[in-house]
């Protein structure tokens, strides 16, 4: 028999109780939320409450997301801007994050990313682009990067 109405927990209950096991974007809060059955109007309300509380911070979520995936996936940033698009994060949140970013340090990723391709792959300037397009790196890098670490390789002509 399904619990009667006025048991089930109400969305502010249930968005601590998602926030208790990790931090989520507003959107993605409030798409989890609306999918257990909360009502539209208290998923805002619950939202509004934990906002002003400090509960939610999409700015410096994004940025500690922006972070992580630059350091555990080696991601450059258009990848790490469809990421967190994905998760729910707003236009100005990804902005932030991204604002974040070294171009040396996109730099020194993308050649990292591609030191490690090229440990297991064998040294195919073709492949070796379009595994660093997917890491999301701008195509002056990859560029770079491909003359770089295979000088004698032929690379397609730059648009």
């Amino acid at each position: 028999m399904a619990p009667a109405e006025s048991e089930l927990p109400d969305a502010y209950e249930r968005a601590l109780r998602l926030l208790g096991i990790r931090a989520h974007f507003r959107a993605e809060l409030r798409r989890k939320l609306i999918r257990k059955g909360c009502e539209a109007p208290d998923v805002e309300a619950a939202i509004e409450r934990l906002a002003a509380a400090g509960h939610l911070d999409d700015v410096a979520l994004a940025r500690g997301e922006a972070d992580r995936l630059r350091r555990t996936r080696r991601l450059g940033p258009a990848a790490i801007a469809a990421e967190l698009e994905r998760k729910g994060a707003g236009e100005t949140a990804i902005r932030a994050a991204l604002g974040e970013c070294d171009t040396e340090d996109e730099g020194a990723l993308a050649s990292e990313a591609a030191r490690r391709w090229l440990a297991t792959h064998r040294g195919d300037p073709s492949a070796l682009g379009r595994h660093l397009a997917r890491k999301g790196f701008a195509r002056h890098v990859i560029f770079r990067i491909l003359n770089e670490l295979l000088p004698d390789a032929e690379t397609p002509e730059s648009d």
